[in-house]
């Protein structure tokens, strides 16, 4: 492993995700966050993982001390191999920040926004200097333990720049997607923003509670899409022809009204009934201990993927566990 300088710029959930794996990972991390107590948050988000990322397995080059914060951007990105962009989803906001990097950044550097909604054409458009190297790079909460990572370029990207992100994103034991094109909400959030709204409408029309929702997904399709996705699972519902008597026999479904891909209104009702059903699901669990739940629950789902080596068969992980 070489080690590489990564910036990190904003350090919310997200953020301090990146600054974990890139940690794990054995490379230097160079953080900017002008909020009040950021540094203080990331650290104590750090320390409290630390045992998480060990049992995940960890670089031997791995340490807590490569985390640096800088008082500007300029002085964070400007011997940056990649940075990673993770402001608030505020257009002008994040069009604002990359411009500054395409500014100072040097001309080699990777800048790859986390954006979960907006496409890299719309993100590259004030950059000036290098817009070619702006890429869309995508990662699902937790960063330090989710694989996947959606890669997209905009019309400006040059194909070298998505290549070298995607080695280098492989190289930090995660599942590039590399995008074939852009739209909005990339394909992970689309396919869960599908999937919210129905689950919205169904507690809207008291149907079924929060917690009820998700036992629907827990206990049924979501155990197989962790293996399969959508697509292989339902080609296994077709029996023997897979796929081809699948769409024959429930095809004509697709015409009946079963969904609502349609948002319903966000009334105090519905939103009460959410806050409420979530709280309630969670009782006095603080969300850290959720969180850690959480965590422990996905090392051994991955294990499991990784020993049934359903998908390509090399190792998750290129290091012991511990």
């Amino acid at each position: 492993m070489v080690q590489k300088t990564m910036a990190v710029l904003g350090t919310g959930v997200i953020g301090n995700g990146w600054i974990a794996r890139f940690l794990a990972n054995g490379h230097k991390v160079n953080a900017f966050d002008p909020a009040p107590g950021a540094k203080e948050k990331t650290e104590k988000m750090i320390d409290e993982i630390w045992l998480t990322l060990e049992e995940f397995g960890i670089s031997n080059e791995a340490a807590k001390e490569n985390l640096a914060f800088y008082d500007t951007l300029e002085e964070a990105v400007k011997e940056a191999d990649l940075i990673q962009e993770n402001v608030p989803e505020q257009e002008a906001l994040k069009k604002k920040v990359l411009a500054q990097v395409d500014a100072t950044a040097k001309s080699t550097a990777i800048i790859a926004s986390s954006t979960s909604g907006y496409m890299p054409s719309v993100l590259q458009e004030d950059c000036v200097h290098h817009p070619e190297r702006v890429v869309v790079a995508h990662p699902f909460n937790p960063v330090y333990l989710i694989p996947l990572v959606e890669i997209a370029g905009g019309k400006q990207t040059e194909r070298s720049y998505m290549e070298k992100a995607e080695e280098l994103y492989e190289n930090m034991h995660m599942k590039p997607l590399v995008m074939k094109g852009e739209i909005d909400g990339h394909i992970g959030d689309r396919l869960m923003e599908a999937i919210w709204r129905e689950g919205l409408h169904i507690v809207n029309d008291g149907v079924a509670t929060t917690e009820e929702v998700d036992k629907a997904i827990v206990y049924g399709p979501g155990l197989r899409w962790a293996l399969m996705g959508p697509f292989l699972t339902l080609h296994l519902a077709g029996g023997k022809d897979g796929m081809k008597h699948m769409l024959e026999q429930f095809g004509p479904a697709l015409k009946l009204p079963w969904t609502r891909l349609v948002a319903p209104e966000l009334t105090e009702e519905l939103s009460e009934k959410v806050i409420s059903g979530t709280a309630e699901q969670s009782g006095d669990v603080p969300i850290e201990d959720l969180e850690h739940r959480r965590d422990r629950f996905l090392i051994k789902l991955m294990g499991l993927l990784e020993e049934e080596g359903f998908w390509p068969a090399e190792r998750l992980l290129s290091y012991d566990r511990k």
